[in-house]
């Protein structure tokens, strides 16, 4: 669509994509390195500060199914500046120093993030028809390496002038990008309705094998958001600096993008993907018992967790087109899996601070969130079978 532009509006339109896919990681993860010092404050339980990773996926579970329709409505670009909009009042919001607002700033950024999560993708696919995997590629690499800069660079700035402003300095990154989106909001063009008209042929809510890539999603998320919220208080209470514990929870980030520019080729000539789903859910279990055992080795256990955490989420999305036969029932699929797996994702961390308040310690709720990584690989071992749904009414 693009080809007959020049190579400034393309510049304009890449840049801004990928300013947009910064926002979708890096004000939703880089509170966490700093979570030791908002619970100080306003003297919150474990349970209680695990709700700042909780609302956002609660958030992304509530407007996933919906963003397509508000994009076609109001048009891809339109949607995408208002939610870069959300993001930044959310930003605001939560540095406020009140612990209302805090909460209410957070569930402002998962609603702004949760539309770009969906809709960021389908923009790809419309105005990079021809260049789908490098686009995706860089915005994947984007994610990480914004996500490991904000996590870097919030504990200094808060040392020196306190963690409001260093949330507070986050709001660069959704300004910059509602700068760079600005000469998109030219084109508001509807998402094409037409896959919304192409009706599944399998209710995946009565089938086993779409609870299998439900699960297998969900058991995933789950640890990878544990870490996201709670690496960096482990990491601290294990005796590393803050400033190390902010620069280990980067590189997690920073290693969840490299499986979407390793394996997305390989995964479709494989018979089937059992080793694979297997194999990566054990690689977070392994990095999750090595934190209790040997923390010292915090740098090699983040690189395993978000490496294995990554392929395993590109894992659940790849199963939805690959265990289904038409588009129908791909898009039915992705909405029962990504609904219950944010939800299931947004448990995680509120368990495992509920866990670390009545264990007063991280070795329990360590090992529990390293079963449900071995529940994910149970379930990988069936979602991972080359078969597909079976078409059945969906009445």
């Amino acid at each position: 669509m693009y080809d007959t532009r020049n190579k400034w509006q393309t510049i304009a339109l890449v840049s801004g994509v990928l300013l947009i896919a910064a926002n979708l990681r890096v004000p939703f993860t880089s509170i966490a390195p700093i979570m030791p010092m908002i619970q100080g404050d306003f003297g919150l339980s474990s349970s209680e500060l695990g709700l700042l990773t909780s609302l956002p996926l609660l958030a992304f579970t509530v407007f996933s199914p919906i963003s397509a329709s508000i994009a076609h409505r109001f048009g891809l670009e339109r949607t995408l500046f208002g939610a870069l909009t959300i993001v930044s009042l959310g930003i605001l919001l939560r540095s406020l120093g009140n612990e209302w607002v805090l909460y209410s700033g957070t569930i402002f950024i998962g609603i702004g993030i949760a539309l770009g999560n969906v809709l960021l993708p389908s923009l790809i696919k419309r105005d990079f028809s021809g260049n789908v995997a490098s686009m995706t590629g860089a915005y994947s690499i984007t994610m990480g390496a914004a996500g490991a800069i904000g996590s870097a660079l919030v504990i200094p700035i808060a040392h020196v002038w306190g963690w409001n402003t260093s949330l507070n300095v986050l709001l660069v990154v959704p300004l910059l990008a509602l700068i760079m989106w600005l000469p998109q909001l030219k084109k508001h063009e509807p998402v094409d309705p037409a896959a919304s008209k192409k009706h599944a042929t399998v209710n995946v809510w009565r089938s086993s094998l779409g609870w299998q890539v439900t699960l297998f999603m969900g058991f995933n998320a789950m640890p990878f958001y544990v870490a996201v919220g709670w690496l960096p208080t482990i990491l601290i209470d294990n005796d590393l600096s803050a400033t190390e514990a902010g620069s280990v929870h980067g590189i997690l980030q920073f290693a969840t993008a490299i499986p979407g520019l390793i394996l997305a080729a390989t995964l479709r000539r494989l018979k089937d993907q059992k080793a694979a789903a297997v194999t990566m859910s054990l690689m977070v279990s392994l990095s999750l018992i090595g934190l209790i055992y040997a923390p010292h080795l915090a740098l090699l256990w983040a690189v395993f967790l978000g490496f294995g955490s990554g392929a395993s989420m590109m894992l659940g999305l790849t199963f939805i087109g690959l265990r289904t036969t038409n588009a129908g029932d791909a898009a039915a699929l992705s909405g029962m899996a990504q609904s219950v797996g944010y939800l299931m994702a947004a448990a995680g961390p509120l368990l495992l601070g509920q866990l670390h308040d009545w264990t007063d310690g991280w070795t329990l709720p360590l090992f529990a969130t390293a079963l449900i990584s071995i529940a994910g690989a149970c379930t990988g071992m069936m979602a991972g079978r080359n078969v597909h749904l079976e078409s059945t009414s969906v009445h």
